[in-house]
């Protein structure tokens, strides 16, 4: 088959998240079993404008940003799709927020690639008039214009999210997740002193305010503990952290690693103690199986995705409630019970070495190649 996947970003975008690993994992297999794969994303500086990374032929154009109009992504996939009728055989349509909108442009079979539903984040993210305005939107092509597309998503939270949205449950299929992990990467040990580590990107959805809230409620136990925020983002985001971590007499036990490459991250995972994930919403939340991978064990927030990605009380822990001073509290419990922490270190890695791309990529391309007519899901 001659598969066009429409993305608003792609793995090499220094803003890339897990949707983009997954979708790249799963892309570069479905090239590897005979197929040819077209990744249509957006430019970013210092981009190149076409290039083959793994086998996928990725193309990129135009702004991630809807509101760019007819410079946006968006606008300039359908473009490329016009140019390029009867070329391809399925089309998958990545949703971010807002879709691609190929029910009404595209013949061919399509499916929806959702990692997560936008909901509340809409206003939280954009303010009342673009965030109201983007939650409307994300409303009526859930409920019509994408009702009787095929789903493939992520977790079980985010089906549940889809059917609450109006989109019939028999549509939508969730795919096991995989993991990927360094060749070769030498075992480091654990950091003297206790060490909590946030992985993503630089966001106010990734909740990272409250990790360091956490830090100065957990020195009051363990005087000594550090903070580690990797990832990069926004420069006035960054800053705007700095200053809080300044306002609260921490910020000499924080260090902002900014964007590091996978060998590192992994590093870094496996040289802390507790992973810390306070996002306000995940589509699986990959960044904690992978810090399972290297048997760290991880305090989450109870909410959509995260919750898919820990065994509670066996990987991690799934808080009763989402607060800094609850994370706090499950973090110095765990670290003073050493028997449960490597009991969470054992029970963790088990359950991360069960995750394989090959799983997702077999299971998504099997649904795409057994999918009706393409008639059989316009509206």
């Amino acid at each position: 088959m001659n598969i066009l996947i429409l993305n608003w970003r792609d793995i090499k975008n220094p803003s890339s998240g897990g949707a983009e690993i997954l979708t790249h994992e799963i892309a570069k297999r479905w090239v590897k079993l005979g197929n040819q794969v077209t990744l249509f994303s957006s430019f970013f500086p210092n981009s190149g404008k076409e290039e083959i990374v793994d086998g996928v032929k990725i193309i990129r154009e135009g702004h991630p940003d809807a509101r760019f109009l007819f410079s946006s992504v968006h606008f300039l996939a359908y473009r490329f799709y016009r140019s390029n009728v009867q070329k391809f055989d399925v089309v998958v349509d990545e949703i971010h927020g807002l879709p691609f909108f190929t029910p009404w442009y595209v013949r061919e079979k399509k499916v929806v690639l959702i990692c997560e539903v936008a909901g509340d984040l809409w206003v939280k993210m954009f303010g009342p008039f673009f965030g109201l305005l983007g939650r409307l939107v994300e409303r009526i092509y859930l409920q019509f214009i994408y009702k009787n597309i095929p789903y493939l998503t992520i977790s079980n939270s985010t089906k549940e999210e889809l059917i609450k949205e109006g989109v019939s449950g028999k549509h939508i299929t969730v795919l096991p997740m995989g993991l990927t992990t360094p060749q070769n990467s030498k075992r480091v040990e654990k950091e003297k002193d206790p060490t909590l580590i946030f992985v993503g990107r630089l966001s106010k959805s990734k909740g990272i305010e409250d990790t360091i809230k956490v830090l100065r409620q957990v020195s009051k136990t363990y005087t000594k503990t550090k903070l580690w925020i990797v990832g990069g983002g926004d420069e006035a985001y960054l800053k705007f952290l700095k200053k809080k971590a300044k306002d609260i007499d921490v910020s000499d036990r924080i260090t902002f690693w900014g964007f590091v490459s996978d060998e590192k991250k992994f590093e870094l995972m496996e040289r802390a103690h507790v992973l810390l994930a306070p996002s306000l919403k995940e589509g699986w939340g990959l960044i904690v199986p992978e810090a399972a991978r290297v048997e760290t064990p991880s305090i989450v927030y109870d909410v959509p995705g995260l919750r898919d990605s820990v065994i509670n009380d066996k990987t991690g822990v799934i808080l009763s409630h989402n607060s800094p001073l609850e994370m706090a509290k499950q973090s110095v419990l765990l670290l003073n019970n050493k028997k449960k922490y490597k009991d969470f270190q054992k029970n963790a890695l088990a359950w991360a070495k069960t995750l394989t791309w090959d799983k997702t990529a077999k299971q998504s391309l099997k649904i795409i190649e057994t999918m009706g007519t393409t008639r059989k899901y316009e509206n």
